[in-house]
């Protein structure tokens, strides 16, 4: 397998990273990392920049990272972390936050590369949960 793409999740709630952490743990293997962001730095509802940075840092494992945020002041803080640090094998994707998350670890799970990897989660937008 070449380095894989890793994935970072954003989130005002650790606990929420920690259960979809935990669920993307039953999907792929150790080799691709989940790293979450959650909270902030001193366990509050909301988003910390340090821990974008560091989960971002962590992420890395030379193929890239892509980064999902459930919403609002996550998305603002993932952002201004990508831009400041000029992280440019990251990338913010705009995707459901579960279901994103799922498509790209599987995708990453295949070896596949950061642009593929983050149109899986973009993707994951059009998947319908079930037929009327």
């Amino acid at each position: 397998m070449t380095q894989p793409v890793g994935i970072v999740l954003v989130s005002h709630s650790a606990e929420l990273v920690s259960g979809l952490r935990a669920l993307l743990a039953e999907l792929a293997p150790p080799e691709v990392p989940v790293v979450g962001a959650g909270g902030t730095d001193d366990g509050r509802i909301g988003t910390s920049y340090r821990l974008v940075l560091d989960a971002v840092r962590q992420a890395d494992a030379g193929g890239g990272v892509v980064v999902l945020a459930d919403l609002g002041s996550s998305v603002l803080t993932a952002r201004t972390v990508l831009e400041d640090e000029e992280l440019t094998q990251a990338r913010l994707v705009d995707a459901p936050f579960v279901e994103g998350a799922v498509a790209a670890v599987v995708t990453a799970s295949t070896g596949a590369a950061l642009p593929e990897v983050a149109r899986a989660a973009t993707d994951a937008r059009s998947i319908p949960k079930f037929q009327d």
